[in-house]
């Protein structure tokens, strides 16, 4: 399949690592890396799965993480994240900073990305390893909007695709810019939205590819549940 990484995407995982807050009251710095020193991202190999049994009350390792406090406060009773509550924390937080805050639509596809058990929701690991990818795609974006617009042209998307990793042929990248531009231009929301799209389909492409031979075959309804839950 034309446009496939082969050996992973080269400098980190969305770009290259973020260090930094993650804006507002979260509550201690957060790298962009997600997997640690021979980590291939992209490639499915995520860690533990979100959640921890027993709720809140279940002694866990999570309750010395600075990030957990913040966690619980949010998750409500059932201890996960929904697409409403991850809006409203990201917005809370200040984390698109001059840009426009996340759309609800963009929430959804984010918790889907990582949302391994199907249940709408990320647990707190799920959680930690979302901060970490929007750091490093937000870090992507301003090296190209540079006059902190809130948007980027359509070359500077096609530039920053590759610059993480990626490698889509132009009529693929043609293809990108017409779905998430606006007036010519991508804003941040859109741009984030395109890259949970890209690494969400990347990884489920990645797990069938077992020979990493850049081509494999779909059963139609694996197909359909690879593409509409994103």
């Amino acid at each position: 399949m034309p446009g496939m990484p082969q050996q992973g995407m080269p400098g980190g995982p969305m770009g290259g690592p973020m260090p930094g807050q993650m804006g507002g009251h979260m509550g201690g710095p957060m790298g962009g890396h997600m997997g640690g020193p021979g980590h291939q991202p992209g490639y499915g190999s995520y860690g533990a799965g979100g959640g921890y049994p027993g709720g809140y009350g279940a002694p866990t390792p999570a309750a010395n993480d600075p990030m957990w406090g913040y966690f619980t406060a949010i998750a409500g009773q059932d201890g996960e994240v929904d697409a409403e509550e991850l809006q409203r924390c990201l917005t809370q937080a200040g984390f698109t900073g001059s840009y426009n805050p996340f759309s609800l639509d963009t929430c959804r596809i984010m918790i889907a990305m990582l949302d391994r058990d199907f249940t709408g929701k990320m647990g707190f690991n799920e959680f930690k390893e979302l901060f970490a990818a929007l750091n490093g795609w937000k870090q992507n974006f301003m090296m190209f909007d540079q006059d902190r617009s809130g948007t980027v042209e359509p070359h500077e998307m096609s530039q920053a695709i590759n610059a993480m990793g990626y490698r889509i042929s132009p009529q693929g990248l043609n293809a990108i810019i017409k779905r998430y531009n606006k007036g010519g231009r991508i804003y941040f929301d859109d741009y984030v939205a395109c890259c949970v799209k890209l690494r969400a389909l990347t990884d489920n492409f990645r797990r069938r590819d077992t020979m990493q031979q850049g081509s494999v075959s779909f059963q139609y309804d694996d197909f359909i549940l690879c593409t509409m839950a994103i």
